[in-house]
Parts: C-alpha cells; structure tokens; sequence
C-alpha cells in the first residue's frame, strides 16, 4: 500500500488556508487510515517526505513496526546537505521575503534536477514521471500547500533526536539503501542508522535521490530480501 499525502499525488488537496499542512497531520491521516483498514504490524519504507511520516508512526505505535526500509529517508543531522542551508536560514524567520528560494524549488527545473542530478545514465530516468510530478506541482493553490511543508520541515530535524532514541531503544530491523549521490539527503545519513540500531543494513548505490528511477531492480532484491527476513 503507498497512499499519497493529501496535496500529493490524487488524493484531495484542501486550501492551505482551509488545513493545516503539517508532517504531524499527514502522519494523522496515514495513521487514521492504517486503523481503518486493520493494520496493527507492518514495515514501512520512506523516501523523502515519507520519512518524518513514517518515524512519526514509529514513535507513536513502536509495537506496530516490524521493519524499517529507508531509501533516501533521512533521520540524522548527518544526512542534511548544503542544499538545506537556505531553508535554515528561513525557518527562523519566515517571512513572504524570505520565500523566493523555496519558491524555486518547485519549478520544472527543480523537478528535473531531483530526478537527474547525480545519476550516471540519464537515460534510465523515465521522463514522464517528472513530467506528472511537475503536473501536479502545478495545480493551482499548490504551491501554498508546498511552501506550508517546506516551512514545517523545521519540525522534523527538531525531532530527530525522539526518532533516533526509537531506534537506540526499540532495535527495528533496518535496512538503508541510499542513492550516495543525492545531494538532499547524502550518503552519510544512511550510514548513520548504524550508530543506533545494531544490525542495520546500509547499501549505497551509484545514483541520485530517487534511486528506484535507477536501480528499481537491486533495491527490489534487498526489500524482499529484509522483508523475508522480518518475524512473522
């Protein structure tokens, strides 16, 4: 199951002005809809935005979480690149002023540099994926709910310390498989599960930050590997 966030993908997309785009109310709606269908134990993998979605979870159910697949899903102050050196600057002061970087974030451009950026072969990359994200980036009343999350992202490294006391006490099984050339979310952010949890699994590939545009066949083979591995 991978439901999009609402403002993602096909699920609604109230007004920012109308709900409150928040990593904690999007871990709200996962978690809701995890009741409703029944799911009491499940792995979860997190990419990205799923991350702070998914160790929210974690935290609040630890009973619940049989294993952890992190690809490109950061937890550590290790993982966070230069590229998140203006948006540290902004959740300090946000005003609209500030905003024109975050802005820029969200422009075909940006989109292309997220899929392509440290990936050898180029060619892997399927073009109509970036092409709907851009789509629905492009909605009106979108970019509100974007920038709404780029500002809450604050929340996230705040609570890195409460994720990472999960891992040291709770020992999930993880495995980490990273593209080591993402330059969002860097390699050492995958090696740093190992500080915490004893028998983490990290694998690097040589690719970017959506490394299943690249290496969907490899990273396939290590899930269903860990996930045969989980207790039952």
């Amino acid at each position: 199951m991978a439901p999009d966030y609402p403002g993602f993908g096909h699920s609604s997309a109230p007004a920012a002005s109308e709900w409150s785009y928040t990593f904690d109310h999007l871990a709200d709606v996962i978690d809701h809809l995890l009741d409703s269908l029944g799911r009491t134990r499940y792995a979860i993998y997190v990419n990205d935005y799923g991350a702070p979605v998914g160790f929210r979870l974690a935290v609040r159910h630890p009973d619940r979480i049989t294993g952890i697949i992190t690809q490109n899903g950061n937890a550590y102050e290790d993982g966070l690149t230069s590229f998140w050196s203006d948006l540290r600057k902004i959740w300090s002061n946000p005003s609209e002023a500030d905003l024109a970087p975050l802005r820029a974030n969200l422009t075909r451009e940006a989109t292309h540099w997220q899929y392509t950026d440290g990936v050898p072969d180029v060619s892997l990359v399927n073009p109509d994926k970036e092409a709907l994200d851009q789509a629905l980036l492009d909605r009106p009343g979108n970019e509100e709910i974007q920038l709404a999350l780029f500002l809450n992202y604050a929340t996230n490294v705040a609570a890195y310390p409460v994720w990472q006391e999960y891992l040291r006490t709770h020992q999930p099984p993880v495995l980490a498989v990273w593209g080591k050339n993402d330059a969002i979310f860097g390699p050492d952010g995958a090696t740093a599960f190992t500080r915490d949890v004893k028998n983490a699994q990290v694998h690097l590939l040589d690719t970017g930050h959506f490394a299943l545009e690249t290496h969907r066949p490899a990273i396939a083979a290590l899930t269903r590997t860990f996930l045969h591995s989980l207790p039952a």
